[in-house]
Order: C-alpha cells, then structure tokens, then sequence
C-alpha cells in the first residue's frame, strides 16, 4: 500500500490568476482574485451582496472575460466560453416553447451529437434528477423545483467537468431547497455522472458548510478573498443540529462581519 506521502493530490482543474473586472476603465469591481480548484472538489463563494461572486462566476464560465489576469481550465488559459464547464442559474433559464426533454438537450445540440444520441442522452438525465413522465411537459406545466431539475439535467447532460451553480436554490421553498441539495450531492458522488467538481455561489452560510469542502469568503468594494475555510475534516452527512456543525456555521458568520 502506498505511503500518504506517495499519494498523488487532486490535479488543478481551475486556476485563476491575477484576476480583476472593472466597470468602465477605472471603477474596479472584483480582484485582484487568486484562486484554484482541484478535480473532485466541492467549493462554495459566499459574501455579501455586490462581493462579485456570480461576476466570479460568469468569468470562470467564460461569459465574462476579465479585464485583468488569466483563467487557467485543465492548465490552458481560458479564451472563450469555457466548454468544459456548464452553468445552473437561479432563474431556471428555461425555453419556454421547449418540452422538458428538449430543454436538456438544447446543449448537446450545440456541441455537435446527433438527434437520436442526444435524445438518448437527455433521457439518461431526466431519469437521474427524477423527471420521468414529465418529457414532454412544457415548463409552464412545472413547478419551481421541477424546473430547477430540468436546468440541472440540461446543465449535467452536457457531462462538464466542472459544473457552476449560481444561487440554485434560493428560488425555491425550504424543503425542496433541501431535497435539491441532497440530490445534487448524490449525484456528484454517482460513478454515472461525469462531472467532476462543483462550483457553488450562495448567500447561505448554512448551504455552504453543510455541501462544501471548502468555502472560500468575499468582501465588497472591491470584491476580494477574506478568507478560506476547510471542511473536509467535518464528517457528512452534516446536520445543521449537530455541535460541530454549528460552531463551523456560526465562525463563518464571524467571518463575513
């Protein structure tokens, strides 16, 4: 058996380097960002509003493009949208004239997969969020949840390595938000799901300790790292009633004030 010191770390799957947004050419908004990301990792960005976490984001999805530094994905710079990664947004980003099924295939479309795969492979994801019988509904016909379901199949079908999630539940009541996060979890730890890291924006501290193996914290004006808090020493599952839990939750508060 290999010694611990022979076990390889996790390989850098994104790094972030010297990276500032400004607003117009003097009003700095975020940065300078310093950050990186290893392969199986579960990271948080919390901080209060107007911090530049979705900004953050959007950069690491390659919608944005910094003013200043460089976005390293799998040790190449980032030049474009970052196609090893997909995006699960807050306001569900369905297309309303598309069916369920349609809607999580609408990314295999644009990466090339023929019609019959990609609805094979839209299945397959319908199937892991718990979406089976409602192929053909409209999003109209869904409930909250259920749409954040679809857009986290389309966002898995897509099979990133990386998978972002801007505030995903927060439009949702509180048990679903719960059920959602367990499921997503589950699905990260399911030998079928390719994705191999997670990248999460939230407001709640809670929803970061209990899923997160590291949480890292912002500050406003501009948008910088405060701190970083590990929590791959904090067993799961993580009830928000167990001590250890909530002396975490309650250090991070400190944190952020």
């Amino acid at each position: 058996m290999a010694s611990p010191a022979s076990v390889a770390a996790p390989a850098a799957l994104l790094r972030l380097e010297g990276v500032e947004q400004f607003y117009g050419q003097k009003i700095r908004i975020l940065g300078p960002i310093d950050l990186e990301m290893r392969e199986a990792e579960f990271l948080s960005l919390v901080g209060p509003s107007g911090c530049g976490k979705s900004t953050l984001l959007r950069i690491v999805a390659g919608v944005l493009t910094p003013t200043v530094g460089t976005v390293r994905m799998g040790g190449r710079p980032l030049k474009d949208v970052n196609t090893r990664a997909a995006m699960v947004f807050q306001s569900f980003a369905l297309f309303p004239w598309l069916k369920v099924v349609d809607n999580v295939a609408v990314g295999l479309e644009s990466r090339g997969l023929p019609p019959r795969e990609r609805l094979k492979k839209a299945q397959k994801y319908i199937d892991l969020v718990g979406l089976s019988g409602y192929e053909r509904a409209y999003p109209r016909e869904l409930s909250r949840g259920m749409k954040q379901l679809v857009g986290l199949a389309r966002a898995l079908a897509v099979e990133p390595e990386l998978l972002c999630m801007d505030e995903p539940f927060s439009a949702l009541d509180v048990l679903t938000a719960r059920t959602m996060r367990e499921l997503v979890l589950d699905l990260w730890a399911s030998p079928v799901v390719m994705t191999k890291s997670i990248l999460l924006v939230t407001h709640s501290i809670e929803e970061a300790v209990a899923m997160s193996d590291r949480v890292v914290v912002l500050k406003a004006n501009p948008g910088r790292i405060a701190d970083e808090v590990d929590l791959r020493g904090l067993p799961r599952p993580r009830r928000p009633d167990l001590p250890q839990v909530r002396e975490t939750v309650d250090r991070m508060y400190a944190l952020l004030a």
